[in-house]
């Protein structure tokens, strides 16, 4: 639908990091007037969720910066140069937790914040899960915690569990479960 595209005019890079890129966009608006936009890059990630046999959900403990506060995460990372979503997921899963699984499909993808940022993330869901040892990365801190659904619903509404990807995998899990 053409009539909602606006024409990038120019392009500036503000800051190029290790995991992202900011850029600022002059654009043409559909109704011809201007506008400037603040675009983030981003290579994309994978998150993993993992049942146990015990019928418990795999999370991690992590500070998060930008929060200025620790959550409850299912794991998750970015994709590296020429990764294969389903290689990063399954790194991911063992590096964070420890867990290795015998099987992974793929569950969904999808833009996490697509008014600002075109990282696409890719859902996993891993099976036959064996432990293992964690491998953080080292400046990653983690603490390695299973709970069950009724235990993740709670820490959801007392705001621990709080990132989009972690809900929409309990939401999952519990619509498995019916």
């Amino acid at each position: 639908m053409t009539q909602f595209q606006e024409k990038t005019i120019s392009r500036k890079l503000i800051f190029r990091g290790c995991i992202v890129e900011l850029y600022v966009d002059q654009v043409q608006l559909p109704n011809g007037s201007y506008s400037t936009r603040e675009v983030i890059k981003h290579p994309g990630a994978v998150a993993v969720i993992a049942i146990t046999p015990e019928n418990r959900l795999v999370l991690v403990r992590q500070f998060r910066k930008a929060l200025e506060k620790t959550i409850l995460e299912i794991p998750a990372g970015k994709l590296e140069q020429d990764e294969k979503p389903e290689a990063c997921a399954l790194r991911e899963l063992e590096e964070e937790t420890g867990y290795r699984a015998s099987k992974l499909y793929h569950l969904t993808s999808f833009y996490t914040s697509p008014g600002f940022a075109d990282e696409f993330l890719h859902i996993y869901v891993a099976e036959g899960l064996e432990k293992g040892e964690q491998q953080p990365d080292v400046d990653e801190f983690v603490e390695l915690v299973e709970y069950d659904l009724e235990t993740c619903l709670e820490q959801m509404q007392l705001g621990l569990i709080c990132d989009a990807k972690t809900v929409a995998a309990i939401y999952y899990w519990q619509l498995q479960r019916k």
